[in-house]
């Protein structure tokens, strides 16, 4: 679940006005949530590695590909953390140390912006949809987006049970030429 967020964090990295734009790592915000047993589960990722390659007027043209070290992922309880990170049912960031992002498509929408591709957590590759609004500031830009990810179509955790099946991911990025 916490894969499903770094990429869709990598994806609104990858996006931008025009030419290419360079992530600051920094500063970029890669949260996710889901539902547990005692309420709401929030945590982030961070270490995010991109090629962003975005013009609002050759769509066409543009493109994203982003990854993310799931060994970063942060929920703010040690305990928690270390099993999200080395349980095979989880992330298993021994055998699986990255989660990645490649565009596919961009387009226009109402409310900004969409972006098709493929995000692979535990080597399995699922496509996914985000969407995302940008806005610029002379050489500089912020992504921001939100989309959800079921767990179970990357194997992350067990079906049913304390965990929700759905994840939320936030992404706030931005971005200097």
């Amino acid at each position: 679940m916490l894969s499903k967020i770094v990429f869709s964090f990598i994806i609104l990295l990858s996006w931008s006005q025009a030419g290419n734009w360079k992530a600051d790592p920094s500063k970029a915000s890669i949260k996710f949530k889901v539902e547990g047993i005692f309420g709401m589960v929030n945590g982030h990722f961070s270490g995010l590695k991109s090629t962003i390659h975005f013009d609002e007027n050759d769509l066409a043209g543009s493109s994203f590909t982003a990854s993310i070290d799931p060994k970063t992922v942060s929920t703010g309880i040690s305990l928690r953390n270390a099993d999200l990170r080395n349980k095979e049912v989880w992330f298993n960031t021994d055998k699986y140390p990255l989660i990645s992002f490649k565009s596919k498509q961009i387009q226009k929408t109402s409310g900004g912006y969409k972006v098709s591709g493929e995000l692979t957590i535990k080597a399995t590759t699922k496509p996914v949809k985000i969407s995302f609004r940008f806005s610029t500031n002379g050489n500089t830009g912020l992504f921001k987006g939100e989309f959800v990810i079921k767990r179970m179509d990357y194997d992350l955790g067990n079906e049913g049970g304390s965990v929700g099946s759905e994840v939320t991911i936030i992404l706030e990025v931005p971005v200097e030429k």
